[in-house]
Parts: C-alpha cells; sequence; structure tokens
C-alpha cells in the first residue's frame, strides 16, 4: 500500500541519518578509551567470537556494561567488514555517536538557503596525522564542514582520532563516496569551488566569495587531482618569504579557517 511504502521509506532515512553520524572505531585500547569517556555516547561494542576472554578484552566488557553499552559477537570476517581494518581490529570495534557529522544530503538545502558557507574538501590527503590535526584546526576555526571521500583519504582510525585530540568526534564532518561528484553537487548548489595550489592566481586573503565556497586541500605531495582541479572556478594560493615553496596541509587548513573567521569578525563590528 502506498501508506506503507511512505512509511517504510521514512523508517529507510531515519535509520540512513542515524549511522551516517556514527564513527566506528577499532583497536582494543582506542576502543577502550571511547568506552572510559563519559562524554562519548556510545552505540554498541563489537567483538570477535574468538577472542581470549580476560585481560583488556575483560575491561571492555566490563566498561560497556557499566555504560549499558550493547556487546555484539562476530566472526572476525564480519568484524573486519564492520571496521574496514581487518589487519587492525584486533578483534575489537565500537561504534561512537557523532552528532556534527552529515551527508551530502544533508549539507546541500543549507549551501542553497545560506550563502556564507564555509567548507574544506579533502582530495587525497593520505597521512593520518595530517588529516588529524586538519580537522582539528577546521574544526576550532568554525569551518561549517569538512567533506571527506573514502576514496583516496586516510582512514578514520585511531591515528587521526589521537592526531585531532578527539576533535573528530565533534567535527563537521561529511563523508562521501566520490569527491569529483560531491563537488559537482556543490556548485549546484551554488557553492564556488576553490583549489589551493602553488600556482594559484589570487592569493587566499585577497580573494571574497561572492556566496558560499568550498576550499580543496590537495595530496602532501602531488597537489590537488586534474579531476577536482578542472571542476574549480579559482585557484588560490598562499603568499610565502624566505623562499618557502609550500605549508603542511594542516597548516593550510588552519589559515583557511581563520582568515574567513577573522573577515566575519570584522564585517560583524
Amino acid at each position: 500500500m502506498p501508506g506503507d511504502t511512505m512509511g517504510d521509506s521514512a523508517a529507510y532515512r531515519a535509520r540512513k541519518a542515524h549511522f551516517s553520524r556514527m564513527l566506528t572505531v577499532y583497536g582494543r585500547k582506542p576502543a577502550l578509551e571511547v568506552l572510559r569517556d563519559p562524554a562519548l555516547q556510545c552505540h554498541a561494542l563489537h567483538l570477535a567470537d574468538n577472542n581470549r576472554e580476560g585481560g583488556i578484552i575483560a575491561d571492555l566488557r566490563r566498561q560497556a556494561e557499566q555504560r549499558g553499552v550493547p556487546v555484539r559477537l562476530h566472526s572476525r570476517a564480519e568484524l573486519a567488514r564492520l571496521s574496514r581494518n581487518g589487519k587492525q581490529d584486533q578483534g575489537v570495534a565500537v561504534d561512537v555517536a557523532c552528532p556534527a557529522f552529515r551527508t551530502l544530503e544533508d549539507i546541500l538545502p543549507t549551501l542553497r538557503r545560506d550563502q556564507g558557507q564555509r567548507l574544506l574538501a579533502l582530495d587525497g590527503i593520505s597521512n593520518p596525522a595530517n588529516l588529524g590535526m586538519l580537522v582539528r584546526s577546521a574544526t576550532a576555526g568554525g569551518i561549517d564542514a569538512i567533506i571527506w571521500s573514502r576514496r583516496g583519504n586516510a582512514a578514520l582510525g585511531p591515528l587521526v582520532i589521537k592526531a585531532s585530540a578527539g576533535t573528530l568526534y565533534r567535527a563537521p564532518l561529511v563523508i562521501c563516496a566520490d569527491l569529483p561528484a560531491a563537488l559537482q553537487a556543490c556548485t549546484s548548489a551554488g557553492a564556488a569551488i576553490c583549489v589551493l595550489a602553488a600556482d594559484g592566481s589570487q592569493s587566499l586573503f585577497d580573494y571574497r566569495p561572492g556566496g558560499s565556497c568550498v576550499f580543496v586541500l590537495g595530496n602532501e605531495t602531488e597537489g590537488v587531482s586534474p579531476a577536482v582541479r578542472a571542476l574549480a572556478d579559482t585557484s588560490l594560493s598562499i603568499p610565502m618569504a624566505n623562499g618557502v615553496e609550500s605549508l603542511n596541509v594542516a597548516v593550510t587548513a588552519s589559515l583557511i579557517a581563520y582568515a574567513g573567521a577573522l573577515r566575519g569578525a570584522h564585517l560583524d563590528r
């Protein structure tokens, strides 16, 4: 019946939204740190059914029980599919709620309504430490969204969480499958696409977007990919003195975040 179909559709959307705001943290010590942090809401603790009981596994079970977090047993193969890293998950994973996470479908209506959005998009940030520090800087600087694609970027694992100093759990992260497709959708919603490059035609500090803008940060070695560069409206550079050729990508993220924030503060006065 039509009513049933609509109900199913609404239920599916609600379930999809719920899991889009969930981060699966793998590894025994990282999972235990999560369970010990009362500020973090945990959805479930996942254990491989062939883990030896006792030791840290007993600690994990005890912490989960104290917090009322369900414990679910899986085969090693099933757990590897959940963690997306069977080589390093150590038979343990925990789902953590991240309320600020969004999907691309969530942010596109916001881009259409609010023409002052500032977003970062990550095009092949491969070093987990760089990714974590970048997330921390962008979140602190008030960036409205960080677009992270599963393809090409470092995984959102324990090294990223550590480098972000736990900021990843509060970051406005938008997870997508493919960055070029996501950028095309942002363009259709009215946002400008700007890539950061050493040969950029305009200084980041002189640029004044007429509306919402997505600033793209490229790979630490190769820079922005040709597929993404082809979608850009503008190429921006950062002035550098004393023969310095480039900055760490996390530092660049900080400059983008705070340049926009300071301009906004100035305009508000």
